[in-house]
Parts: structure tokens; sequence; C-alpha cells
């Protein structure tokens, strides 16, 4: 079934993406740099720019950069004068994603700051708010990124959550993953917090079976 998925996936960017040299080539150096092949398919990075796009964003937050993949979907939504910020742990993945940024010609609006994300996050004050902030970075510390991006954000802001199914796992209250617990943990914060709307949806592809989170700031 697996290969069906990607086929599917295949035939989904085939049809309504068309190639793309920029996040071909940002595949391709992430790769070459020794970088996990964990970024969100392409199908998916489309979703998060056209999602970005809805809502209106001019300002997004990114928590967990990769080699900056994701990061170049959701700047492509931005309108004139908008702005990202995207936080990675990793100094080489950083690099890897700056020189990303520059071949696709995104780097004047892109602002990615290295180091632990709960502490990247801590050092940020509340100003202009973000409207949309896509999380796809440690799980285990998902619902503290939450509650920042909802002292960071405005009314009306969307936040969106990516590796909640995680293959069935998040259904195992006994398990040992953190990764398991940290989701579970998530979705506790989110049923309880009566500021958040929020859904969750399966998802099969080439990334495997998994899901996305979409919660709305009331």
């Amino acid at each position: 079934m697996s290969g069906g998925w990607q086929a599917v996936d295949d035939y989904i960017a085939d049809k309504l993406l068309g190639a793309d040299d920029a996040l071909v080539a940002t595949l391709a150096h992430n790769e070459a740099q020794g970088l996990p092949p964990i970024d969100v398919s392409a199908a998916q990075g489309k979703m998060l720019c056209l999602l970005a796009q809805m809502a209106g964003a001019k300002r997004i937050l990114e928590v967990g950069t990769l080699g900056g993949y994701s990061t170049i979907w959701l700047a492509r939504a931005l309108p004139e004068g908008g702005s990202l910020v995207t936080l990675e742990l990793e100094a080489h993945h950083a690099k890897v994603a700056r020189q990303n940024f520059d071949r696709a010609g995104l780097s004047d609006r892109i602002d990615i700051r290295v180091g632990p994300a709960a502490d990247s996050l801590a050092a940020m004050r509340a100003g202009d708010p973000f409207d949309l902030v896509f999380i796809d970075a440690d799980k285990q510390s998902n619902a503290l990124y939450v509650e920042e991006a909802i002292r960071l954000g405005r009314s009306g802001m969307t936040i969106i959550v990516d590796n909640v199914i995680r293959e069935g796992g998040v259904l195992d209250a006994d398990s040992a993953d953190e990764r398991i617990q940290g989701t579970r943990a998530l979705f506790d914060r989110l049923n309880a917090d009566p500021r958040l709307d929020a859904t969750a949806i399966q998802t099969v592809g080439s990334k495997g079976w998994d899901g996305f989170l979409l919660a709305r700031v009331r």
C-alpha cells in the first residue's frame, strides 16, 4: 500500500504542482549535506503555502527549520513586506537552510534563529503578532510550543502542527516513545484550552501514515 501512496503523491505533484527547480535543489542540497529526509512532502508544502495565503498571513513563525524546505513554501505565501521567523536547534542545519534561502531568493524575508526553540521563544517579546505558526520540531515540546505561539500571536491566528498521528501510535497511552507521549500531551492541552478551536486529520503518502493538527485561536 505504501507504494501506492507514493504513486498518488507523485500524481498530485505532477498534475497540480509542476516542476520547481528551487525546491528540487533544496532537497538535493539537504541530502548532500547529510540532513535527514524528514521534510514535508511537496503536496504538504503547497498545502502550507495555501493555508498561509488563506489566513492572510503577513508574519509567520516556524518551529523547526531543518534545511528550510517547508520554510520556503511558507515564505512564498507572504505578501510584499511580510516576514517569517524560523527556529532551528542545529547550527549545521541552519547553515544549509540559509544557503537554500539564498538560492530561492527569499533571504530578505526570513529570519532564522539558532538554538533550542524553547529558549528562542522565551526570549521573544510580544510585539507585532504572528498570524500563522507551523510547528515541526521535537514532539516532546509541542504543548509548550503551542502555548508560546498563543502568547506571540493574535485572535484568529492559525496554528499547524505536523506529525500528530505517528502511524497510529498516538493511541498508545503506555508508549515508551517520548514523541508519542508529547503528541498525546498536545492533544490533551488543546482539549482543555477554551482559547482554541482545533481538529486533526490523518494523512498517507510519501511520508507514510501521519497527520496534521490545525487550530485557530479564538
